[in-house]
């Protein structure tokens, strides 16, 4: 599945926990991130990311893109709810594509954990479900 990892400056700190401690589950995917958050997750964990633009600068924009591509399977978006964003119409854009094409977002660690470890379980059957048209044939 493709994941997308996205935290804003005073969360990243707990997104850098986070990936360290599903490091495991996070490997077994493929992951893409906003431009700090991605050099930062890569640093402390190892693991593969094709990094996009900073969000401010157009990051969230080229993940939304994904996501309005079907391209997208999980978004994890560690959002600072009491610092006002300088990018918010990008942020608030990208949660309504989450919503529009039917993809996973969690906002914080609590429910990241949540949609992580039930991707670990195989439970995310309705990805596959959407990407083909309604049917649950993965061939």
């Amino acid at each position: 599945m493709n994941i997308a990892l996205i935290a804003h400056d005073k969360k990243k700190s707990d997104m850098i926990q986070f990936a360290i401690a599903y490091r495991d589950i996070l490997a077994d995917h493929t992951l893409y991130a906003t431009g700090t958050t991605g050099l930062r997750v890569k640093e402390a964990t190892g693991l593969p990311i094709h990094r996009f633009q900073s969000g401010p600068l157009g990051g969230d924009q080229q993940i939304g893109a994904l996501i309005a591509d079907n391209a997208m399977d999980l978004v994890l978006f560690f959002r600072d709810p009491l610092t006002a964003q300088p990018h918010e119409p990008d942020v608030s854009a990208l949660i309504r594509l989450c919503d529009v094409y039917t993809i996973p977002l969690a906002t914080n660690m609590g429910t990241a954990e949540i949609l992580v470890r039930n991707l670990n379980k195989g439970t995310f059957d309705f990805r596959d479900v959407a990407k083909n048209g309604g049917t649950n044939e993965t061939t």
